[in-house]
């Protein structure tokens, strides 16, 4: 090969280097705008519900605060875990009920008023919370004594942070929907709550009446959620027609029925 062929040949081996570099660029994905489309409250409907325990739920030991004496003071009575907290009529609390699957593609507003997790009596209040992607979140601490709020998520940042007696709330957010974040006290191993981050404002945790309310749902056909610590998670379908209201009841078993 003479001087010159090698030239053109090197020259033509780089001019496809380059444009193979050029559409390797090309090729990757865009970014996703943002949506735009809003629910039109003229055709949005509803879903509420209920959500029970049938039968007795187990017994758990009084939580041991012996460690810290200032724990052990602030309550007049022993401490049982919260994992589940049932009405005498079986009604359910601390149940999260949200829009698993079935919405299209919506701009909602992330809600200006922040949601509040509170460390009392060296227990987080509530057990049970959830928040909207990008929601800011205080978290209190009203104990005379040192905590440590510790999220431990599989998506979003973990981390940890020392929240000592006086301090202002430790203010954060969460950008990524997930399910069931734990977040803990490392000093006092039997403070526990769960966090969930969803992406739109679809979901409710229920209170003691065991009731649960989701509002202002365009019209579809929706895989509906509940969700509990001990008992796992429960799925039903459910078609919302304009202006339509749809009733749900969701039932847990503290013993599993038979087949």
């Amino acid at each position: 090969m003479t001087r010159r062929s090698l030239c053109f040949f090197l020259a033509a081996v780089l001019s496809a280097a380059i444009a193979g570099c050029g559409k390797k660029q090309s090729d990757e994905p865009a970014a996703q705008p943002e949506p735009t489309a809003v629910v039109d409250p003229a055709t949005a409907g509803s879903i509420t519900g209920t959500v029970k325990l049938d039968g007795p739920p187990p017994v758990f030991h009084p939580i041991d605060m012996s460690a810290e004496a200032v724990c052990e003071q602030s309550h007049s009575a022993p401490v049982i875990p919260p994992i589940i907290v049932r009405a005498s009529n079986g009604a359910l609390a601390n149940v999260v009920v949200y829009v698993k699957s079935g919405l299209g593609s919506y701009h909602f507003d992330i809600p200006a008023a922040p949601a509040v997790l509170t460390q009392k009596g060296c227990m987080y209040d509530p057990r049970v919370l959830a928040v909207m992607t990008g929601q800011k979140l205080d978290i209190d601490n009203e104990d005379p004594t040192i905590h440590n709020v510790h999220p431990m998520p599989r998506v979003n940042h973990p981390w940890n942070k020392s929240e000592p007696v006086g301090d202002p709330p430790i203010e954060t957010s969460f950008p990524k929907p997930e399910m069931a974040i734990p977040i803990a006290c490392n000093i006092h191993p039997w403070m526990r709550a769960f966090l969930f981050v969803f992406a739109d404002p679809y979901f409710a945790v229920t209170t003691k009446n065991g009731a649960f309310e989701l509002k202002n749902l365009p019209p579809g056909t929706y895989t509906i959620e509940a969700w509990q610590e001990k008992y796992g998670a429960q799925d039903q379908t459910v078609t919302v027609g304009p202006k339509d209201s749809k009733t749900l009841a969701f039932t847990f078993h503290s013993v599993a029925p038979p087949h």
